[in-house]
């Protein structure tokens, strides 16, 4: 199942760096951003061996995930958080603020063959809401 975690920042009088050092899962291979218009959906799916670590940069959004055992909704409102999608967690994307800019980091390249489109049964078997701000 996803994992949520809060990303060290260190503030100064110059502005703030935040890192990710330490807490992905293994190498980076493939980054890229999404910023979309209030309203859209983005997402609707899984992956085989992708695993990704995403955060708002700017913005806001929510994003549903299911492992096929448990569903849960996470609500990305900081820079300072970051959610890890286990290749088994099928997800949606929505929510999105006017402002979001969402940066997704993967430890593979793009493959077509990697995705699997196909949702779990949408059970609510424990349906959880978790709001991180």
């Amino acid at each position: 199942m996803s994992k949520f975690l809060e990303l060290q920042c260190f503030d100064s009088e110059t502005g703030s760096l935040t890192v990710f050092e330490k807490h992905l899962p293994g190498c980076i291979k493939r980054v890229f951003y999404i910023h979309c218009e209030a309203g859209k959906v983005r997402g609707g799916h899984r992956h085989k061996k992708t695993w990704q670590a995403i955060t708002c940069l700017t913005g806001s959004c929510r994003i549903y995930v299911n492992d096929g055992k448990q569903e849960m909704e996470y609500f990305l409102t900081s820079p300072e958080q970051c959610l890890i999608l286990h290749p088994e967690d099928w997800h949606i994307m929505d929510s999105f603020s006017e402002s979001c800019i969402l940066l997704v980091l993967a430890n593979e390249f793009y493959d077509a063959s990697d995705y699997i489109d196909e949702p779990y049964p949408f059970t609510n078997i424990s349906k959880n809401a978790d709001t991180f701000s």
